[in-house]
């Protein structure tokens, strides 16, 4: 029986690489991302072009799903800009769109997948967190934030739905090599086709939590120490 997948957000980076891999092993893929897809439809790729932080993305995703339940769904998206306190304004209302984008358009889309997993009692959810998960990042608060509660809810979801027959994922990437990576300093960078081939070993063996690479693992952990460290003196 041909597997299918579900991708949120893959026309560009991982979510894309990920989508050609799977095609390419006979996956039927359906994805949706606010941007177009680059790859042609066909009846084994269906696109469906909506923002997750717009008000008909939980009614296409139903739609997506009415015909037939994924056995894999991946959430990919994912948003972050510079606080810019010169710019409060503009700035501080961005910080509540990556909160929604991240963190509330995940939960939804939980909402929409996981009920019917639970009813055929079989299914997986990957999520892309990030190794920032771990700190307080006072030039991105909010990317940071909405990491840190997609890590901790993906993750105790999981602990809850495995007993069910479901499984979750929680990926925790450094930086890879899309238009995501802003910052000007970018250690031990990735491909989004090497941060693809993390995801299949991740699909084979359904681990709760994943993260990659293992150094910037370690460094991410001082880092959050020292950072503790000052938040404690300065209390």
């Amino acid at each position: 029986m041909t597997k299918s997948a579900l991708i949120v957000g893959n026309s560009d980076g991982i979510g894309l690489a990920l989508t050609q891999r799977l095609l390419k092993q006979g996956w039927r893929v359906v994805g949706l991302s606010r941007s177009a897809s680059p790859l042609e439809q066909t009846p084994q790729h269906v696109h469906h072009q909506v923002d997750v932080d717009g008000k008909e993305y939980e009614e296409v995703l139903e739609q997506s799903i009415a015909e037939h339940i994924p056995d894999l769904c991946v959430y990919c998206v994912g948003i972050g800009e510079m606080l810019n306190l010169d710019n409060a304004d503009a700035s501080l209302t961005t910080e509540t769109k990556v909160l929604r984008v991240n963190l509330i358009s995940l939960a939804k889309t939980v909402a929409v997948i996981i009920p019917p997993m639970l009813k055929r009692g079989s299914g997986h959810l990957i999520g892309l967190s990030s190794l920032g998960d771990e700190l307080h990042s006072p030039d991105a608060p909010s990317y940071s934030a909405s990491k840190a509660g997609f890590s901790s809810y993906l993750e105790s979801l999981g602990l809850a739905l495995r007993p069910r027959g479901i499984a979750i994922t929680n990926v925790r990437f450094g930086f890879v090599d899309t238009k995501m990576a802003k910052s000007p300093v970018k250690p031990q960078m990735m491909t989004a086709e090497k941060a693809a081939h993390y995801l299949e070993r991740c699909i084979a063996n359904r681990p709760l939590r994943f993260s990659r690479p293992r150094l910037m693992g370690l460094l991410t952990r001082i880092l959050r120490i020292l950072t503790r460290w000052k938040i404690w003196f300065r209390s």
